[in-house]
């Protein structure tokens, strides 16, 4: 199923840019975590904020900024494309119906036919179902595709997933504490793939 979604059908859905046909798939958490996933809002009112500490504290502060992880991807997607103005997209940008191709098919298949995957864990990303999609892109792909995939999530995070990850597919990991050194993080990853197959020590997809 995922040969049915080449590259080309990938970039005739988005834009050009400076390298339109290097591709970087951009994934991470639609959604920033919503404490009333968890607790009620009972529990909630019963909390005092201040007696928290830093790292959950910002947790609550942040309760109903839940469109704020989409906004963050959409930022390292618009910092790619001008910068060095690769072709990066998010799997909405595609235009492919998930009643045709259910979304664990297109992540992979967006995976394969991209140069270069990053998946973007924030402390208050929404993961639930994120590390699940990355644990099948990394079991299908870490053998041929390892080279170009790498995970940048915030320092506070932390994820047994991207442990495991790390020990068993030998997977690129790195870490950020603000959204500047996120950019910088990716926009270097993406450079070295791209020098890697400009010099032949990864193969170009095209």
């Amino acid at each position: 199923m995922t040969d049915a979604i080449s590259r080309d059908e990938i970039r005739a859905a988005l834009g050009r840019t400076t390298y339109d046909r290097f591709l970087v798939y951009v994934m991470g958490p639609y959604k920033s975590f919503n404490l009333n996933y968890v607790l009620s809002e009972e529990e909630l009112a019963a909390i005092d904020i201040e007696d928290l500490p830093g790292p959950i504290r910002k947790l609550f502060a942040a309760r109903d900024e839940v469109d704020d992880a989409l906004a963050l991807l959409r930022r390292v997607q618009g910092s790619l494309r001008a910068d060095p103005g690769v072709n990066a997209f998010l799997a909405v940008d595609a235009d492919l119906s998930t009643d045709e191709v259910d979304a664990a098919t297109q992540s992979l298949a967006f995976a394969e036919a991209s140069n270069a995957t990053v998946f973007v864990l924030p402390f208050l990303g929404h993961n639930f179902g994120v590390g699940e999609e990355a644990g099948s892109i990394l079991e299908r792909l870490s053998e041929t595709h390892g080279d170009r995939i790498v995970f940048v999530h915030e320092a506070t995070v932390t994820s047994e997933m991207i442990r495991a990850a790390r020990a068993r597919w030998d997977l690129r990991v790195e870490t950020y504490d603000t959204e500047a050194e996120l950019h910088k993080r990716i926009r270097l990853f993406v450079a070295d793939v791209m020098n890697r197959e400009l010099h032949g020590d990864l193969d170009r997809l095209d």
